[in-house]
């Protein structure tokens, strides 16, 4: 359930109420803030969540608004934290015979993703920033622009890999010195670095600079956007591209992750239509064709 804390405890139905019912009952509560502390109370967001776990902080260029990362990903990780808590509960469960209350906050959900954040503030009191598309610290890993107004991301950042990638764009000069023969030396020389790739990614279309770094042997890839996706043949080759059937005609969706040896899962169908099953969930609860017919009548239903 995912109410404003307190709000199943009113109506009778909070997890203690519940558990007396039944001593096995696993409750999953996902909240904005969590189930206690000061701000139990108040109204919370996804966009809140990555707010206060630190991650807008992080998102977007030096100087500028912090933006918002493209999708929902404070409400994702929560539901996948869920999973992981309900998962844990239930192997417990087998062995003790009693359910749990889990408690999921979002903002929790996206702290818990912030790498070293806090133990480089504790220990060096560095407050990280944001970096815009490079990886600070590790150099050269950003993205470049190419001549027909696209981008690659290259990560060039092993040693022997930012060798090749040097010599690749004529800059053995860059490749061969000392100075940069390390990440460390290198990433005090970013800006360098990167100008120098940049220069000749611009001189280039996105397909060709993609072949020339895959030659070298040089990770990289590009932004792929919806249209990439659906016809990349690595995601069809691991069928990571599922059509459903739907009321409305067939419809392409994402393929189940992970992906078990013996049971790997499907996707049975689409979603139903807004109401699709009432008559059949009312049924299962009782209620008869003409209370069902009632309840329409009235626009409960």
């Amino acid at each position: 359930e995912n109410f404003r804390p307190g709000t199943l405890e009113g109506w009778g139905l909070g997890y203690d109420a519940l558990k007396a019912i039944n001593p096995r009952l696993i409750m999953l509560r996902i909240s904005g803030y969590g189930q206690t502390g000061p701000y139990r109370d108040l109204p919370g967001f996804g966009v809140i969540g990555e707010a206060m776990g630190g991650l807008r902080h992080l998102s977007g260029y030096p100087g500028q608004a912090p933006v918002r990362v493209g999708i929902s990903i404070g409400d994702s990780l929560s539901s996948l934290y869920g999973v992981i808590g309900v998962l844990l509960a239930l192997q417990e469960r087998a062995r003790s015979g009693e359910g749990q209350e889990i408690d999921v906050a979002l903002y929790e959900s996206v702290f818990a993703m912030m790498e070293s954040l806090i133990p480089e503030y504790d220990a060096f009191g560095y407050i990280r920033e944001p970096a815009g598309s490079a990886l600070p610290g590790i150099t050269p890993s950003n993205s470049y622009p190419c001549n027909d107004g696209s981008y690659v991301l290259i990560a060039g950042n092993g040693d022997s890999i930012y060798k090749r990638l040097m010599s690749l764009i004529g800059r053995d000069d860059l490749g061969n010195d000392p100075r940069l023969a390390q990440n460390d030396g290198r990433s005090q020389h970013a800006e360098l670095i990167d100008g120098a790739i940049a220069e000749w990614t611009a001189q280039r279309g996105r397909d060709e600079v993609i072949e020339a770094l895959k030659g070298a042997r040089v990770p990289a890839g590009y932004p792929y956007t919806a249209a990439d996706i659906v016809q990349d043949p690595h995601y069809l080759a691991r069928q990571m591209i599922e059509q459903v059937q739907t009321s409305v005609g067939p419809l392409k969706v994402p393929g189940v992750l992970p992906k078990l040896s013996r049971t790997p899962g499907r996707i049975g169908s689409g979603g139903p239509q807004l109401g699709e099953h009432n008559d059949d969930i009312l049924a299962g609860l009782g209620l008869s064709d003409e209370q069902v017919a009632g309840l329409r009548e009235r626009g409960v239903i």
